[in-house]
């Protein structure tokens, strides 16, 4: 039987690997990071864990419709779907793959390590983020670019514009 759930735990990150984030397509929930986890609950179900982006993120429940089509499909229930937020999700889980397709389509990826890799029961406090350099702009490559909006298409994004090429583009915010 462990040989079964075993396959059965790896078919389904196979499955969820191709799942795309419903704002950013060109992206995977596990690319995002929005994927934690896939594993064998006590009672036996195959467990899927997602963390949003932020606590309010609208595309949580069209990511866990997708992540349950995903494993209907392949034919995978039971199953059940939980959402964690702790800990709370950061753009510093997002691959560097992801950040190229982000890139690539247009949105520029998050810089700088925002310190997630803090030690377990420490937690820095911050009173004035820190600045970081303007984001690249994803269509030419200028790091002359201005910051237009705080938000941009969604909450998690900013927007900015190219001074050079005058293309305005969103930036994953950092955090």
């Amino acid at each position: 039987m462990q040989a079964t759930a075993d396959h059965a735990l790896e078919r389904a990150w196979e499955v969820l690997e191709t799942v795309p984030d419903p704002e950013i397509p060109v992206v995977s929930i596990r690319e995002l990071g929005i994927l934690r986890d896939v594993r064998r609950a006590a009672d036996g179900l195959i467990e899927v864990v997602i963390t949003p982006t932020y606590s309010g993120c609208p595309a949580m429940s069209q990511i866990a419709e997708d992540v349950a089509h995903a494993l209907d499909i392949a034919e995978l229930a039971p199953y059940r779907i939980a959402t964690t937020l702790t800990p709370a999700w950061t753009t510093d889980w997002i691959t560097d793959e992801a950040r190229e397709k982000l890139r690539a389509y247009g949105i520029a990826p998050p810089t700088g390590n925002c310190g997630s890799g803090v030690p377990a029961g420490e937690q820095p406090i911050t009173f004035m983020p820190k600045p970081l350099p303007a984001p690249a702009c994803p269509h030419c490559g200028s790091h002359h670019t201005e910051r237009l909006a705080q938000f941009g298409s969604t909450a998690c994004k900013a927007l900015y514009r190219c001074i050079d090429c005058r293309e305005p583009f969103d930036y994953f915010k950092p955090y």
